[in-house]
């Protein structure tokens, strides 16, 4: 059936290219003060490069500090956009297709940021080529237990399937661009289409290559996420050693994937009027499945409790007392009341079809996925096994800038990216039409 009966294809590709016309000084305006703020990350970084990475908030025994909670977060709204696109499409779900493209941008732009914060955490960024898996100029390969190496491993493969992925769906959506522009930009887009002209056997191999892409995105995207939990389940800290970690991991990362979603995706509907476009019931769609997503999140924090008290290990379950009513115990009850608690919202068709509750909501549960990963990470090192070894940490001026400017480096992208390239997929969208209805090209 139809998403939306009215529409035709060239009302789709009107609308779509529509939001290429040359941009308006507001636009620039946002630029601006986003490129400002990738300037204080970047100068905030080269003040700790010169005076050294005790220029942040990390000590003993907190040696992991938002640099590792900024690198996990990005990672889970990374993964979670090629989740939604992927599974989605692999399950034929139509009301996918608007948002489609937006979360698989997302997820390019998302781990390229993840990608920055292990360079960031080495403090010593020029001896970066230790985390790559080949034989140095001292003939050693690099310690494989090292959650840097991990890391390294995980950025890179999923990096390059994600971005494959999302540059196989834009091809036939660039060709109609090139087709449309004049001058310079005509030949920019005869490039990136590469030859890209309808043929029905172009058609068989775009359709047989995005489908091998969604195939192999989905199991990828799981193991990955179950490696970066692994940075933590392979170290023997209270809180940290448990099987549920991989799982729990990748719940969040949908979790949090969903909601930057709905908070990117909203903003977005009402600037380029996609409201015909993106529906209703595309957010509510999104909506329900936050639901879903957030019980099983707050399953994996009664599991984690329930295991600390059947294990009657002592230093586990007064790590866990610690997280709830210790000193981070404002950031533990914002991560359970923001992920748990009020997507439960949701359940009222009232709140879930409210563009300001979706848009206001979408925002707590990023707010708390990220103090789920300081609750994770901070919480396990500051209260370990020895008492005399306890420790705080709160984050330096020179920890916040630098994630002030992986933020605003990351809108940066989505939105230079909205504004230069189609945002929604054409393609996808003349899928969903009644094929008996007028077409108008």
């Amino acid at each position: 059936m139809s998403e939306s009966p009215q529409l035709t294809y060239t009302e789709i590709d009107r609308t779509v290219l529509d939001t290429l016309s040359p941009p308006s000084g507001g636009y620039w305006l946002i630029v601006m003060v986003l490129i400002l703020g990738v300037l204080a990350g970047v100068a905030c970084w080269v003040y700790q490069i010169f005076i050294g990475i005790g220029a942040g908030g990390q000590n003993i025994p907190v040696a992991w500090g938002t640099y590792l909670i900024n690198f996990v977060f990005w990672v889970g709204i990374a993964h979670s956009g090629t989740l939604i696109s992927a599974i989605l499409y692999l399950f034929r779900a139509g009301w996918r297709n608007p948002i489609a493209r937006a979360a698989e941008t997302m997820t390019v732009f998302a781990v390229s940021i993840a990608g920055l914060f292990p360079f960031i955490h080495l403090g010593r960024v020029w001896v970066v080529y230790y985390m790559l898996p080949y034989p140095n100029q001292r003939y050693l390969w690099p310690n494989f237990q090292s959650p840097l190496v991990f890391d390294m491993v995980a950025i890179s493969t999923y990096l390059t399937v994600s971005t494959l992925f999302w540059y196989t769906g834009m091809l036939p959506d660039l060709a109609v661009v090139r087709d449309r522009a004049t001058g310079f930009r005509r030949k920019v887009f005869t490039v990136i289409s590469l030859g890209w002209t309808g043929k029905h056997e172009q058609w068989r191999h775009y359709t047989r290559g995005y489908l091998f892409f969604a195939a192999l995105a989905t199991p990828l995207v799981i193991s990955v996420h179950s490696v970066v939990s692994w940075d933590f389940a392979l170290g023997i800290v209270p809180g940290w050693h448990s099987t549920i970690f991989a799982p729990y991991f990748v719940a969040g990362a949908i979790h949090s994937g969903l909601a930057m979603v709905l908070t990117l995706l909203i903003p977005l509907r009402k600037l380029f009027h996609y409201e015909r476009i993106v529906t209703m019931r595309i957010l509510e769609a999104v909506a329900k499945t936050i639901i879903f997503t957030g019980l099983i999140v707050g399953y994996a924090y009664t599991v984690e409790y329930f295991l600390a008290w059947y294990s009657h290990n002592g230093v586990e379950m007064e790590a866990f007392r610690w997280r709830a009513l210790g000193d981070y115990s404002l950031e533990f009850w914002i991560m359970v009341v923001c992920n748990s608690i009020i997507p439960l919202l949701f359940f009222f068709k009232k709140i879930r079809t409210s563009i300001p509750w979706l848009f206001g909501i979408s925002i707590l549960i990023n707010i708390g996925m990220w103090y789920e990963r300081f609750v994770i990470i901070i919480g396990g090192v500051a209260h370990g096994f020895i008492p005399h070894a306890w420790g705080l940490y709160w984050p330096s001026g020179i920890e916040w800038g630098i994630m002030i400017g992986s933020f605003s480096l990351f809108f940066l992208f989505f939105v230079l990216f909205v504004k230069h390239l189609p945002s929604i997929s054409m393609t996808e969208m003349k899928e969903t039409l009644d094929h008996g209805g007028g077409h108008g090209n």
